[in-house]
């Protein structure tokens, strides 16, 4: 059951922001910050690399294992499982290797940048991840989590888009079992790759600058709207590193052969972008949860306007807490994971109701969300927000 919530923004460049008078119920940013312990904002290396080794250890040796056992399992039943097994397990773990090249994006992997970028570089490269593009994009959602305009990831429709959306024929099935199960899986499967290439989900002012066309909006063009121009070297070293990844993958086909490596690596690859979208969608998801119009909207509410949620063994050990712990990233993302949990406990006083709370399943809830979270509408009782239809 959901009881109170706090979604977040990115730590630093807060300070400025300015709450309006009407707002006085939202704590200003160092008021927040003061409630945390200072170490919480000091990453240490030996506990980030033991993370790291842990996870990267951990996938090398089932990835050698697939490849060495699996193969040779005579029983085709019991071989078709053994992959499944393993591409749902290597998925899991990918997706704890994603998160710390999140971490090391947003520099709370370390105090070091050059570590960071590395690190971040590095794995996420590995995943065919494009590491300068994500933190590129990721940044300004942060900066602007919660805003209808410039959000980069997830912006509600309205109730005027929805309607003008439900006039084709095809969407007539919308609220079909059998369509809503089709489009879940779509989204789940293809919705990474659909915001990488196209933008989708992003706000209409998100952009440095207008698009020439849709695949000027993606995240693999040093010239794409999404990014300044100053930004564009780094897109093209990412565009790089996953060539030389890709022509990795090519070169290991030639020795294990293709359908080793589809299964070997395809397969945990669909299966973190399955959980990385999921966990996205649903920090930014949720009935209670508004989001803001242009002029009513400030940093601290749009980081306010995520959700914690709880996904047991897998979300603390392997997912290192990103479910657990958002908001108090989104309002201070340096904070290592580690030390989110206390943070949280720190500021649950300060914000009081306006912290959100989830521990509902999580798949669960990702089921009830994307079939009841439709569109948002004015919030009457609140000027500028707006919240999911119900």
């Amino acid at each position: 059951m959901a009881t109170t919530t706090t979604v977040t923004k990115r730590g630093a460049a807060v300070a400025s922001i300015t709450l309006p008078e009407n707002d006085s119920r939202f704590p200003d940013i160092n008021t927040i910050r003061a409630a945390i312990p200072k170490h919480c904002f000091e990453p240490k290396v030996s506990i980030s690399m033991a993370y790291l080794f842990r996870d990267v250890a951990m996938i090398g040796a089932l990835g050698w294992a697939a490849i060495t056992y699996i193969p040779a399992i005579e029983n085709s039943t019991l071989r078709i499982a053994a992959w499944i097994v393993y591409g749902f397990v290597q998925g899991l773990i990918g997706t704890g290797l994603w998160i710390l090249g999140h971490e090391a994006g947003h520099g709370a992997f370390s105090k070091h940048s050059l570590l960071n970028h590395v690190v971040g570089f590095l794995s996420h490269t590995a995943l065919l991840v494009p590491y300068y593009s994500w933190k590129f994009s990721h940044h300004r959602h942060h900066m602007y989590t919660g805003h209808m305009e410039k959000d980069m990831a997830f912006v509600p429709r309205t109730k005027a888009d929805y309607a003008q959306r439900i006039l084709s024929a095809f969407e007539m099935f919308e609220d079909t079992p059998v369509y809503q199960l089709i489009a879940l899986l779509s989204h789940q499967l293809l919705g990474w790759q659909m915001y990488l290439t196209f933008n989708i989900s992003a706000g209409s002012k998100s952009l440095q600058r207008p698009a020439s066309n849709l695949l000027g909006k993606s995240h693999f063009g040093p010239s794409s709207a999404v990014f300044r121009r100053s930004e564009a070297p780094f897109i093209l070293l990412t565009d790089v590193g996953l060539c030389v990844m890709l022509f990795a993958l090519y070169k290991l086909a030639g020795v294990v052969g293709t359908s080793t490596v589809l299964l070997a690596y395809a397969q945990p690859y669909f299966w973190v972008h399955n959980w990385l979208v999921a966990i996205t969608y649903l920090h930014h998801t949720h009935m209670e949860v508004p989001h803001y119009e242009a002029d009513n909207w400030t940093f601290v509410k749009g980081a306010l306007a995520t959700v914690d949620r709880e996904f047991g063994f897998i979300g603390r050990q392997l997912f290192h807490c990103i479910i657990e712990h958002h908001v108090v990233h989104h309002l201070f993302p340096r904070i290592p994971f580690y030390y989110a949990g206390e943070a949280t406990e720190a500021i649950k006083p300060v914000l009081g109701d306006l912290y959100y709370r989830d521990d509902r399943s999580f798949i669960g809830q990702l089921w009830t969300n994307f079939t009841k979270c439709k569109y948002v509408e004015k919030d009457e009782s609140t000027p500028g927000a707006l919240k999911w239809a119900q």
